[in-house]
């Protein structure tokens, strides 16, 4: 099963380096494949936003954001634990084209 992309802007919050956060939305857009854009997830957990819900019970998924741990808690106290396969990719660690070679699968 191919995971599913999610994309979080990290809006409210100013701790992704903006240069990263845009080259990995626009190479996201760039390689065709399908994915999710979401503003924040921190405020989406906060107001235990469905989509988180749905996002998690659907099965594998690859989430560009921050901190892995902070992103399962995020999931976890909205009340959607993450399946075990999902991969979050840290872009306030890796650079952009890190992340998006492992989420596309080649090297951008």
């Amino acid at each position: 099963m191919t995971p599913r992309i999610l994309y979080c802007h990290c809006a409210y919050a100013r701790v992704l380096a903006p240069e990263v956060k845009q080259a990995v939305l626009a190479g996201l857009a760039d390689a065709g494949v399908e994915f999710e854009a979401v503003p924040d997830l921190c405020e989406m957990s906060a107001r235990r936003d469905e989509r988180l819900q749905a996002l998690a019970a659907e099965g594998p998924v690859k989430i560009a954001a921050c901190f892995p741990r902070a992103v399962k808690w995020l999931f976890h106290s909205a009340g959607a634990p993450l399946p075990e396969e999902a991969e979050v990719l840290n872009m306030r660690e890796q650079s952009a084209e890190a992340v998006l070679h492992n989420i596309v699968g080649v090297k951008v």
